[in-house]
């Protein structure tokens, strides 16, 4: 039961105005006349069912339909806001919303309510709750003080109950098939060759730092084997690491290795090429010669060492911020990632972005600044109901 809060004598209202009763009449009155449509104008269920699966089968609301996030280790994954929306739409004579009672910034709190209503079988599903002006971090809880930044956190905390309410009162069978709808239009990719949107996956995957082996593991089956519905579940990853909803850590985390497999020397292919050697002092690249005794060769063709001999050529202040700005803006915030991009782009490793030359720098800049261009598709908005 919520406790009644008395005003002081003060600070109460000496009289209800005019305007204020005509309002109150005229919400009631809303109310009353909204319930009185919905039962003389009742939904026709196969009407709404033919709605949902046209709204399904299209695929901008396909990208759309699901989130992905982390939570305690592990990825959860679930229909989203905008989904739940799309079918109160089509179900029909329903109303859902969010709302702020209080806020109380001393306090740093506010209190909020979310509901969706079935007008039509008098179904409601409502929930108070309040909503701390602070945020979780991995250095701890971050208080909000911003106007935007508390707002945005309260619609937050709203979308996702408000898609909860929403879904409390449809029927479960209209939700599931719904899901399996989105789901099937991800996977066929609209109408795009399955071969290139595989390409497309694998390339984009890898401009960040992950490797096939780890997307095979994730898929669980070859990369020849992968089917739509597999190319639909990297499509959630993607746009779910892409809106910040996951990172690429936390859905591909790194192998646990053993004492022995740190120590004990890894058997080398026949024909594996040796490992290119770089002095980061002066810059010099070398290759280990092999049982053979073949020559030592330098890197491919038109790759320049990590760092200039010359002074002049050695990267600039201006670019080292510019090089990290570009790898937080592309989402590699991981240094071993970063290391792993910059090989994968030069054709050899280096220690430190201070080993790089000028047109390294630049080269790197361009590979991060393509990333981005959108291999899988248009971005789509933040998932405001998706964490």
């Amino acid at each position: 039961m919520t406790d009644v809060v008395t005003l002081p004598s003060d600070r109460q209202p000496a009289h209800i105005g005019q305007a204020t009763a005509v309002e109150q009449s005229r919400a009631v009155a809303e109310v009353k006349a909204a319930v009185v449509v919905a039962q003389q104008c009742p939904r026709d269920v196969q009407t709404a069912v033919a709605a949902m699966r046209e709204s399904c089968a299209q695929d901008t609301l396909a990208q759309q339909a699901f989130f992905r996030y982390s939570r305690a280790g592990s990825p959860i994954q679930g229909a989203s806001i905008h989904l739940a929306k799309e079918l109160a739409r089509v179900w029909g004579n329903i109303q859902y919303g969010v709302s702020e009672l209080r806020r109380d910034d001393y306090a740093g709190e506010s209190e909020m309510q979310a509901y969706a209503w079935d007008i039509q079988t008098n179904t409601r599903m409502a929930s108070i709750w309040v909503v701390p002006h602070a945020r979780d971090t991995k250095n701890g809880r971050k208080a909000l003080t911003e106007l935007r930044d508390v707002y945005e956190n309260n619609a937050n905390q709203g979308a996702r109950r408000v898609r909860e309410a929403i879904f409390a009162v449809l029927p479960p069978w209209f939700i599931e098939e719904a899901k399996d709808l989105c789901t099937e239009t991800l996977a066929n990719g609209g109408g795009k060759p399955l071969a290139q949107r595989i390409a497309d996956a694998v390339k984009w995957f890898e401009s960040m730092g992950i490797r096939l082996s780890q997307l095979e593991e994730k898929v669980g089956r070859k990369r020849s084997e992968w089917e739509g519905v597999d190319l639909a579940r990297l499509e959630i990853i993607n746009r779910s690491v892409r809106n910040g909803e996951i990172s690429l850590d936390e859905e591909f985390p790194a192998p646990r290795v053993s004492a022995d497999e740190i120590t004990k020397p890894r058997a080398k292919a026949k024909d594996e090429p040796a490992a290119p050697l770089v002095n980061l002092t002066t810059g010099e690249v070398k290759t280990p010669q092999t049982d053979d005794a073949a020559p030592p060769t330098l890197p491919s063709e038109g790759v320049t060492p990590p760092a200039a001999a010359a002074s002049s050529e050695v990267i600039t202040k201006a670019q080292l911020t510019k090089l990290h700005t570009s790898f937080t803006e592309a989402g590699i915030a991981d240094r071993n990632k970063r290391l792993t991009h910059v090989a994968n782009i030069l054709g050899v490793e280096v220690a430190s972005s201070k080993d790089l030359s000028k047109a390294q720098a630049h080269k790197i800049i361009e590979s991060l600044e393509a990333i981005n261009e959108a291999p899988f598709g248009d971005e789509p908005p933040v998932d405001e109901g998706a964490s």
